[in-house]
């Protein structure tokens, strides 16, 4: 519920903690106190759950489709608990996607003030030396201001390439539109790393946990 309706409830006496009436300011900590509300028992939080999945092309990043495509939740839904995706994957791109169900956790990772760098590999036509430089310095999108990205060329051949790109902002579509800008053509797009999490070679449409040492290096940011 809101809190506005939660403070209702208080006011009018709705709620109790350990037998007692609960006061406007007062706190409670659901997994140690008996919380009651209206004398119905609050059930236990969830245990928190961190996620990685390896999403493949052609699945949404939502929990349902209005078009009856395909979502990334369909891969995790037998994880045990209801999570949700912290960002976002377009539809055509594929790669690393953290879930969980901790909504502070996500939240401090998408507030721009702690967005964390992730990493791309992107399969590029129309390359040219000249372009790379010009996306390595690139420190506008369309006219706003972006931190300027980390390029790597990994190899080239002719006119097609795969570079190694890190960005810090994660805007809609912001790997596809950065190429857009510097005339490539992002012909695929993975993401392999958020962060200090790898998405290594777990298969895919495959989902693990995060592991102790990735969540707290998540957390630390």
């Amino acid at each position: 519920m809101s809190r506005r309706k939660a403070e209702e409830l208080i006011r009018d006496g709705q709620v109790r903690v350990n037998g007692n009436t609960a006061q406007l300011g007062e706190s409670a900590d659901p997994n140690e106190d008996i919380i009651e509300i209206d004398g119905k028992r609050l059930a236990r939080p969830p245990e928190h759950l961190y996620l990685m999945l390896h999403k493949p092309r052609g699945y949404v990043t939502t929990m349902s489709d209005e078009k009856g495509r395909s979502t990334a939740f369909e891969l995790v839904q037998d994880c045990g608990q209801r999570v949700y995706p912290v960002g976002r994957l377009d539809l055509n791109s594929e790669g690393l996607l953290l879930f969980t169900n901790d909504g502070e956790f996500a939240n401090r990772l998408m507030h721009p003030r702690h967005e964390v760098n992730k990493t791309y590999l992107a399969w590029v036509n129309h390359f040219s030396p000249e372009k790379l430089q010009q996306l390595s310095q690139m420190e506008s999108l369309e006219g706003e201001r972006i931190v300027r990205p980390q390029v790597r060329l990994v190899n080239a051949k002719g006119e097609t390439a795969l570079l190694e790109l890190v960005i810090h902002e994660g805007k809609n579509r912001q790997v596809r539109r950065m190429c857009r800008q510097a005339e490539l053509t992002v012909t695929r797009l993975k993401r392999i790393g958020e962060g200090c999490v790898r998405l290594g070679d777990l298969p895919l449409g495959k989902w693990r946990p995060l592991t102790p040492e990735e969540i707290e290096g998540l957390m630390g940011l």
